[in-house]
């Protein structure tokens, strides 16, 4: 059977990277001038050369076919990353989703077809794309179990390095952190970056935000180092944590997992669609919920370098579709798998909870994640009212109301609530957490469409 060549979209390209990390950088480098020698062949390979710092040269080949049986896809590189794929494998499949013109049909050098020929061939041979690099794949299970290992002790060892670090800073008072400026937590954050931890490297950065900010900015500042400091302790006693909590500490510091379990086949009601634009990526975050199984699940879908996201799904409609949950508390992260049908209309709501429920849904959703920013919540018969400078959600049948976080107050989208709702109770969906609700669709009072907010 002859093989034919399979273009990727940005979004399935970056649902490969290891890591955050890793899909940012490669966000980066999927671009014209990062590559040169560029070429592709029409049975899926794809080949380049990046240059990297201090003049080096990274000749990288990626295999996509699509032929039955063949294993794919396949990465090799000559970078130095014992990430697979690395940031330069990402970039050139990034590249190649760009269209036809991107990356044309060229001979392949000799140091790309002999890895071609290996791969394709299916042969046990070590060779090199000039040499291979780590980033070789598909790698073999022992080898992944040492890699695993070894980031294991790099981030135990970042984790060891904050906790002085952050004892150092509660010596000298927060007021030192407002002197030393922001200078002090990126370079804090650079080494959690070397460590392999994104996500301590993510909240070190966050932190660097806060001093100076306003009003009690050393509580919240010393609420965050807490909540950094719990994480730290979490990872460094793992062994010693639930199975559910150890496995929310191995995602909190950045390490990232697959889904697990049978794909769970529903009517799935898209709650919401939002974007988290970033200069380097961005982040699309699409709320789901199971007629039939009642779960609530969020698909994420990356759009690399000022490219929207691939994956869009209009809201207020429900597909036909499978659902692949990842672990972790909640189980609510998934990955989209075989659609049956396009999405189409529906009557559909989802139950809603009152605003006292939604805060106790989040309270309890912290026992097993204390990091969490903010649960899915749908709140019925509940009426946008002002409270001061601000508005809230009140419910109409009791005499308890949420307020609103402030960046949601500050958004239109709460104008085509309160003209939705004119002073009647309405159903809406968003995101309970400690700063408050973040309203995301709404539905009027009786039958109608849903309102993306």
């Amino acid at each position: 059977m002859t093989q034919q060549e399979v273009r990727w979209t940005a979004d399935q390209v970056l649902a490969l990277a290891p890591d955050p990390a890793s899909r940012k950088a490669g966000s980066k480098l999927g671009v014209a001038g990062a590559w040169f020698q560029a070429g592709r062949s029409r049975e899926g390979a794809v080949w380049g050369v990046c240059g990297g710092s201090g003049g080096a040269r990274y000749r990288t080949v990626v295999d996509t076919p699509a032929a039955p049986g063949t294993p794919g896809p396949g990465f090799s590189c000559t970078c130095p990353s014992r990430r697979s794929p690395c940031k330069h494998a990402l970039g050139l499949l990034l590249l190649r989703s760009a269209g036809e013109a991107a990356v044309p049909v060229a001979p392949a050098p000799d140091w790309a077809e002999r890895w071609i020929a290996r791969r394709q061939g299916r042969t046990e041979e070590k060779g090199e794309v000039g040499a291979a690099g780590p980033c070789s794949g598909p790698a073999d299970p022992e080898a992944a179990r040492r890699r695993a290992e070894r980031r294991a002790e790099r981030i135990t060892a970042g984790a060891t390095e904050l906790e002085q670090r952050l004892a150092d800073l509660l010596r000298s008072g927060l007021a030192a952190a407002e002197q030393a400026g922001y200078g002090l937590w990126e370079e804090t954050a650079a080494r959690m970056v070397d460590a392999q931890a994104p996500g301590l490297a993510a909240r070190v950065r966050e932190l660097g935000a806060i001093p100076g900010s306003g009003p009690d900015w050393p509580v919240r500042l010393l609420e965050e180092c807490a909540l950094l400091h719990l994480l730290d302790q979490g990872w460094l006693h793992r062994e010693r944590l639930p199975e559910t909590l150890a496995a929310t500490v191995r995602s909190r510091v950045g390490l990232t997992s697959r889904p697990a379990g049978p794909p769970l086949r529903d009517h799935w009601l898209v709650l919401a669609q939002h974007d988290t634009p970033d200069p380097k990526l961005t982040t699309r975050r699409i709320w789901l919920h199971g007629i039939a199984s009642g779960r609530t699940a969020l698909v994420l879908s990356y759009g690399a370098a000022g490219r929207a996201p691939d994956l869009a799904l209009p809201v207020g409609l429900a597909l036909d579709a499978e659902l692949s949950v990842h672990p972790g508390p909640g189980r609510r992260r998934a990955a989209l798998g075989e659609q049956f049908a396009p999405p189409a209309p529906t009557t559909a709501r989802p139950p809603g909870l009152t605003t006292a429920g939604a805060a106790a849904s989040y309270g309890a959703s912290l026992r097993d994640d204390p990091w969490q920013e903010s649960v899915p919540v749908t709140l019925d018969r509940v009426v946008p009212t002002p409270d001061g400078a601000s508005w809230q959600l009140a419910d109409a049948d009791g005499d308890t109301a949420l307020p609103l976080t402030p960046a949601a107050a500050a958004r239109p989208g709460l104008w085509r609530l309160v003209a939705l709702s004119g002073g009647a109770p309405v159903t809406v969906f968003g995101e309970c957490g400690h700063r408050g609700f973040t309203p995301l669709t709404a539905w009027p009072p009786g039958p109608g469409e849903a309102v993306p907010l």
